[in-house]
């Protein structure tokens, strides 16, 4: 997407708003040509030279025991698509979003025929074209920008993070995302109890979704869950649209009661989210939402009307890492904190802690919160056995991974295992 879609009548210059991006910014041209000469002597050959010779989609579902969701949605099966770019020197890269709307067929008929034949070094070229032939769906971007990431970074025997000019933490918080509704479950007894063994694994944080029942009811069980963990656990709930406006203000007014973090989302989404600027002013909750949000083009409008007190752009969804940089940079010049989305697998866990080592801490100041990691815990195999190297909770954080690209490697098998019929 072109920079003009930054509307130049916020107060920002806009080479200053680039400047601020960093050296490496949105596209990491500088570093490309900058590291070119440096990964020539490495086993894979002249990275100018590389080509990509193949685009592959897996769509990977996986049948859960127990049927579950938030208060909006049931089911007891669990999907993803992974994207696997190769190229002529043997380097492979992965990258993951949903297959919502046909974006599997957008990458297979518009978007592979763009890549095929062309250098993955030359991001910033290719990412632009990308955009030009989907009229603009940023999961199908998303997915292939992730892979693109990991291509360059294992050419240039660098990180994501360092690609971007590096690290401002090795290791980012993780917040639990758990407490799903799950039929056959009394939530009253299952919330309690769930939030007590994840405390117990070493969460600090915690996310449990609301809305479904009752809200009385509901918001006993949140009081209970509060109760179990003791005060000293961060609280987080979801409320996934299940409420209209005056309810939300009346929920998230008793959830301040609870000492809760944010209540996330809780009117109906769509791109448009609607009041959600009336909910923020009506609250001292923080309210969190965006995780829909397909581009900094519908990023900005929230932004200036600010929808949210924490914005949620998610790098399987939104057009990809470089777009959730742009984004959480156009947020802090409204002093709006950046807390990306994710709720997939591995491949989109390693990329949001790659995104999230790169965000400064929200103040200067030594106790400033930092942006978390939204961590699925429920079963996941897309999570466990696609890569094998599972992160590991340390005090509450996940060390961000160093390995070229998106520090990871994916077992294939596993893929396979889970992948249905090709397209």
């Amino acid at each position: 997407m072109p920079l003009s879609a930054f509307d130049p009548s916020v107060s920002c210059e806009r080479r200053g708003f680039l400047k601020s991006l960093g050296v490496a910014g949105l596209a990491g041209a500088a570093t490309v040509a900058g590291n070119s000469a440096l990964a020539a002597d490495g086993p894979v050959g002249k990275p100018s030279s590389l080509t990509i010779t193949k685009v592959e989609t897996f769509a990977l579902l996986h049948k859960l025991p127990r049927a579950m969701g938030p208060s909006t949605a049931v089911s007891d099966l669990k999907d993803t698509l992974l994207i696997k770019i190769t190229t002529d020197s043997g380097i492979v890269g992965w990258g993951e979003t949903a297959d919502v709307g046909g974006t599997r067929g957008i990458i297979e008929d518009h978007l592979k025929p763009l890549l095929l034949g062309k250098n993955p070094l030359e991001h910033r070229k290719l990412w632009r074209s990308l955009w030009g032939a989907n009229f603009g769906d940023g999961r199908a971007v998303a997915g292939l920008d992730l892979a693109l990431h990991d291509v360059r970074g294992k050419a240039l025997g660098q990180s994501v993070a360092e690609m971007y000019g590096g690290r401002l933490r090795d290791t980012v918080p993780v917040y639990a995302a758990a407490m799903n509704y799950q039929i056959g479950l009394e939530p009253e007894k299952q919330f309690p109890e769930e939030a007590s063994s994840l405390v117990k694994r070493g969460f600090r944080a915690l996310k449990a979704r609301t809305g479904r029942l009752d809200h009385k009811r509901d918001l006993a069980i949140l009081a209970k869950v509060r109760e179990t963990v003791g005060p000293s656990i961060r609280l987080l709930t979801d409320g996934n649209g299940a409420f209209t406006l005056p309810q939300a203000v009346r929920f998230g007014k008793e959830l301040e009661k609870l000492d809760f973090y944010f209540f996330e989302e809780p009117l109906p989404q769509g791109l448009n989210y609607a009041g959600y600027d009336e909910l923020t002013k009506s609250l001292d909750i923080a309210i969190a939402g965006g995780e829909v949000l397909d581009s900094r083009a519908s990023a900005r409008e929230h932004i200036v009307k600010r929808s949210f007190d924490l914005i949620q752009p998610d790098p399987t969804l939104c057009g990809g890492i470089a777009e959730v940089l742009f984004i959480a940079e156009m947020a802090r010049l409204f002093s709006i904190q950046c807390l990306p989305h994710c709720y997939a697998g591995a491949i989109a866990d390693a990329a949001t802690l790659q995104v999230l080592s790169l965000l400064p801490p929200y103040t200067f100041g030594f106790s400033s919160d930092e942006p978390m990691l939204e961590y699925d815990v429920g079963e996941n195999p897309f999570r466990d056995e696609v890569v094998p190297q599972t992160f590991q909770l340390e005090d509450g954080r996940f060390r961000v991974p160093t390995g070229p690209g998106l520090g990871i490697e994916v077992d294939e098998a596993a893929v396979k295992k889970y992948a249905t019929k090709p397209r």
